[in-house]
Formats: C-alpha cells, sequence, structure tokens
C-alpha cells in the first residue's frame, strides 16, 4: 500500500536543500526554474546525491539566461565510468526570458547574489527555487538566532503549562 504520504506531497519534497542560505541572505523574492540534466545527474538527484550549499546562480541579460554555477551533483557509480558527467559543471536554468531580466535586474540594483534555495521534483521534472539573496551582516545572524531561542523557550513554557 502506501506510506502514510501523498504521492504528490511526496514528489514536492525537497530532494536537496540549501537550509544555510536563509542563514547567511536574507532572501527577498524567489523563482522556481526548471533544471537542465544529462541523465546520470537525474539519476544521482532522485537518490539525494547533490549538495546546493556552496552554488550561486549566474544571470545574464544578453542572451537572457541563468547558468547554476558550483552545485555538485555526484557520479552515478552503475553508470560506468564512459558515461559519467562531470559533477561540478555549469548546468543551464530554464525560465521565461522576462523572469530572468526582471531577476538580473532586481539582483544587480540591490548588489545581492541569486543563491538556490532547494531542488526538488514536479511531474517527474527537476525544478530550482533561487532567491534574491541580500547578505546578512553577522550582527543580524544573532538576531535571528535570539529570535528563534526566545520563540523555543516560549512555545516550551506553554506546552509545560498546559
Amino acid at each position: 500500500m502506501s506510506n502514510g504520504k501523498n504521492k504528490k506531497q511526496a514528489e514536492r519534497e525537497p530532494v536537496v536543500e540549501n537550509r544555510k542560505a536563509r542563514h547567511d541572505y536574507a532572501v527577498t523574492d524567489t523563482l522556481e526554474c526548471g533544471l537542465k540534466l544529462v541523465g546520470t545527474e537525474v539519476k544521482s538527484l532522485r537518490l539525494g546525491q547533490a549538495s546546493i550549499a556552496e552554488g550561486w546562480v549566474r544571470a545574464d541579460i544578453e542572451p537572457p539566461q541563468f547558468t547554476l554555477m558550483n552545485v555538485t551533483i555526484a557520479e552515478y557509480p552503475p553508470a560506468g565510468a564512459a558515461r559519467q558527467h562531470d559533477p561540478i559543471r555549469p548546468r543551464r536554468l530554464l525560465a521565461h526570458s522576462r523572469e530572468i531580466v526582471k531577476f538580473a535586474t532586481e539582483a544587480k540594483a540591490k548588489g545581492a547574489t541569486l543563491v538556490p534555495l532547494k531542488i526538488y521534483w514536479v511531474k517527474g521534472r527537476a525544478k530550482v527555487l533561487i532567491g534574491i539573496g541580500l547578505g546578512k551582516k553577522q550582527h543580524d545572524k544573532r538576531a535571528d538566532i535570539a529570535k528563534r531561542e526566545d520563540k523555543r523557550d516560549m512555545d516550551r513554557a506553554l506546552s509545560r503549562r498546559r
């Protein structure tokens, strides 16, 4: 039977998530893009063998295109040596031209970085959620941690009270 999860819900679960991005950047706007992959990359990504923590997105206005840089998708061992892909190659992201131009100009105007937030599957296709990230200062990170700890303490106190 089923393992208790809805099929659509299980499909949208992130294969790879960049949790550090929300810690290092204040993400303002997000966009879902398609990801152009080769066969062994797809199989490796389905196994969750990828890392986007060091990744970033290069946006070119002329011609309008996004390129996913410095993202590692591990080799797929059953494929053999002849059919392997380069684990850290630049990968093309698929989006509408107007969205690419909009995100590129916003990022350039704010002095921000386009960061990949997560990679997941939608209807059998790999998608990347990218965001415009403004770098946080050290004191901003500390304030976020303090807020999170205060909320956790309040939740604990309320649960003990019940």
